[in-house]
């Protein structure tokens, strides 16, 4: 029931958004690829491991920076109340960029570890344990800080951006290549696993930055840092303009391709392969970038903010909206949680590396676990834990309280599936964060908490991810029972 706000400028950021990101997926497969799948086949033959591993930390953090969504963690910082949630809103502003950093340097880790699980095929199930338990323990000590418990929905949401069209990618060429030539790639299960680290280790990164930052940083000097920004009218909280969206996109491609381009000429001693190419692939990149980031910012972000503010309109009061609530208060919730639901399930099913991923399966398998209830299964889990990330909003539920039972469940299951379905399941839930659902999902989510008056409104991308977890290990166990049901009456028959 409401009019549309600045329509001509989100339309055009909405155009930008598209644009851009075909630009620059075009340019990622002819330009940054190329350079991934060289460098993973020849560096292992012309280097010893433990470079190879520096490099593949290395690779970890420029990919970070590259990703599209990481800014959409910045401009959610013009979201976040000070007085509400000063260390959300000093780690979103002031400590943006070792925010990245520090996400950077999670995903560099993963890479590492994701690299030498290929090489010494190791099981993924007691690298999940092990990352997994320290970071909820984590979780629940910050909880039980009161200015600190609300960077949570940060830390953990953190781990959905990772995953996007660069990281994924990139960092799988470049494992899989080592795997491949140290003789160790052969296995169906040499692609999977990467994904579910560099998902887990940047929401431990982030936990830790948090309580760096409240040990050297009192509250009144972030208080008081933000009046001066309010007072002077200075861009010390980062506040976007057109020039910082273009410098940003120049500064997130250019040092990853210089380093790139550092260790195929240096190190490897090879000449880059087809240079037009590559330089007309990394061209488009930085502009994608750039027309992207431009997008994103007067595009997904106003409208994801614009949708959410307006979301509680339809079960409570809000000034926004003359004459809401527009429905009595259990229908609206209704239809408020059920938005959410189509939204996580409508982008999910949309997102090509889920459509890639479950072609992936099915050939893996043998068609024993198709392609179709795949795609369902983490459709719907996506969009069961977006609901539950917007009724966590409306409801002021504390994250701990959602993240600890659901996480100790997907243990339990994770113990019980084979390493087969632990790596699509785990694997699964990176592929569904990609940069458009991102940005618009933490827009929404931000402005549905500041229409409930909430301290913030991450979260929601965390339910994201382990929803497609739950829902994967299930059906994997489903089918596994009913192979055996299904194998057991042979038995019985021929017999």
């Amino acid at each position: 029931h409401q009019e549309f706000q600045d329509a001509g400028i989100v339309t055009a950021g909405l155009t930008a958004v598209i644009i851009g990101l075909m630009l620059f997926m075009e340019g990622l497969k002819v330009g940054l690829m190329p350079f991934g799948e060289t460098i993973g086949s020849e560096l292992p033959k012309k280097s010893k491991l433990p470079i190879v591993l520096v490099v593949v930390f290395m690779l970890g953090i420029g990919v970070t920076f590259a990703e599209p969504a990481i800014g959409a963690l910045q401009a959610a910082g013009a979201l976040v109340s000070v007085e509400k949630a000063p260390y959300l809103k000093a780690l979103l502003t002031t400590w943006a960029l070792p925010l990245v950093l520090i996400v950077g340097v999670g995903v560099g880790i993963a890479a590492v570890l994701g690299t030498m699980r290929f090489v010494k095929g190791w099981s993924l199930k007691p690298m999940i344990y092990m990352t997994l338990i320290p970071t909820i323990g984590l979780s629940v000590y910050i909880n039980f800080q009161p200015n600190l418990k609300s960077i949570l929905g940060l830390a953990w949401d953190c781990g959905a951006v990772t995953t996007g069209p660069v990281t994924v990618p990139l960092v799988l060429a470049l494992g899989i290549g080592i795997a491949n030539a140290v003789g160790k790639g052969r296995s169906s299960l040499s692609g999977f696993g990467i994904v579910t680290l560099a998902s887990l280790f940047p929401i431990l990164g982030v936990q830790i930055l948090g309580l760096y930052v409240q040990a050297t940083v009192p509250v009144e000097t972030i208080l008081a840092t933000a009046q001066a920004a309010a007072a002077a009218g200075s861009s010390a909280w980062h506040e976007s303009t057109p020039w910082v969206e273009i410098i940003g996109g120049v500064r997130a491609i250019v040092p990853l391709v210089l380093f790139l381009l550092a260790v195929l000429m240096v190190l490897l001693r090879s000449k880059v392969k087809d240079p037009m190419s590559i330089g007309y692939g990394i061209s488009l990149c930085v502009i994608g970038m750039v027309v992207f980031n431009l997008g994103l910012t007067y595009g997904l972000a106003k409208l994801g903010a614009q949708a959410g503010s307006l979301v509680p309109s339809a079960f409570t009061s809000i000034d926004a909206a003359v004459g809401s609530p527009y429905y009595p208060k259990m229908v609206g919730l209704a239809i408020a949680i059920a938005f959410a639901w189509l939204l996580g399930l409508g982008a999910t099913l949309a997102e090509p590396a889920l459509n890639a991923l479950g072609q992936t399966v099915e050939n893996l398998t043998n068609g024993t676990f198709p392609k179709s209830s795949l795609m369902n299964a983490v459709a719907w889990g996506v969009g069961a834990g977006i609901a539950v990330g917007v009724a966590k909003i409306i409801f002021s539920i504390n994250l701990v309280y959602l993240l600890l039972p659901l996480y100790c469940l997907a243990m339990i299951l994770t113990f019980f599936s084979t390493e087969e379905f632990v790596n699509i399941a785990w694997d699964s839930a990176g592929v569904t964060t990609g940069p458009v659902t991102v940005p618009l999902v933490l827009a929404m989510g931000l402005g549905l908490g500041e229409a409930v008056n909430v301290i913030e409104g991450f979260g929601i991308l965390s339910m994201a991810s382990i929803g497609p977890i739950l829902a994967v290990l299930s059906t994997g166990l489903w089918i596994k029972i009913r192979v055996a049901l299904r194998d057991w009456r042979d038995a019985k028959e021929a017999s």
